[in-house]
């Protein structure tokens, strides 16, 4: 079957990137919101990786380490979840064991994600890139950071969540600006075709020079 040359997919990178404004501004100004989607961020990145991490790690230590990390962060990413739904006070704060747990909890994901990967790279010589390098570098930062911050809030998180948001809905809206001007491209070419279809352009054939008769030689009866 031949692939279509149009798709209306840049219509759903627009909504999917007003949707990602929306939920970061949410989170801001919610903070109940924030440990939902906190918790939900984790499970997500913890489910999806299991299968694929296991089968393409080669030692059988790598593949327990990493599975109990994964392990623990569905726990964690579980309590978050229902701590967000059913712990919370009338202004949708969590109650004060929660609020500090919270913290404690993310700051327990971001250290044991950079050990587990500091581990395989440095002692079983596991090959990385150099954007994974940073970014467990950043990890094991924002935990030190959040461990130590005084007043530390949900709404610092629902910041980052929100310049996250920004960025994917930024990056979203300019591939479907890509995608529409495609699809306009190709609207632009099947009206053409339909145009030339309406007026067919007639060719006039220009009369042809009529080469003068060759005189053939008259006989004469005698």
């Amino acid at each position: 079957m031949a692939k279509p040359k149009y798709g209306y997919g840049w219509a759903l990178k627009w909504v999917l990137a007003a949707i990602l404004i929306a939920v970061g501004i949410f989170m801001v100004l919610s903070e109940d919101i924030v440990y939902i989607i906190t918790g939900m961020t984790i499970v997500i990145f913890s489910v999806f990786r299991v299968y694929p991490l296991l089968k393409s790690l080669n030692r059988e230590f790598l593949r327990t380490i990493n599975l109990i990390e994964i392990l623990i962060s569905l726990v964690l990413g579980g309590i978050m979840i229902y701590a967000g739904f059913t712990q919370k006070d009338a202004n949708g704060a969590l109650n004060p064991p929660w609020d500090g747990l919270y913290r404690w909890f993310l700051v327990f994901f971001l250290y044991v994600r950079g050990l587990v990967f500091f581990i395989s790279t440095t002692f079983f010589n596991e090959k990385t890139e150099v954007p994974k390098f940073i970014f467990h570098i950043v990890a094991l930062t924002l935990g030190a950071v959040f461990a130590v911050l005084e007043g530390f809030e949900a709404k610092t998180i629902g910041w980052i969540f929100l310049f996250i948001a920004i960025g994917g809905a930024v990056y979203l809206g300019f591939d479907g600006y890509g995608g529409y001007c495609k699809y306009r491209d190709y609207q632009k070419t099947i009206n053409q075709s339909k145009e030339k279809a309406k007026d067919p352009k007639v060719e006039k054939e220009l009369p042809k020079h009529i080469e003068d008769e060759v005189k053939q030689p008259e006989t004469y009866i005698s």
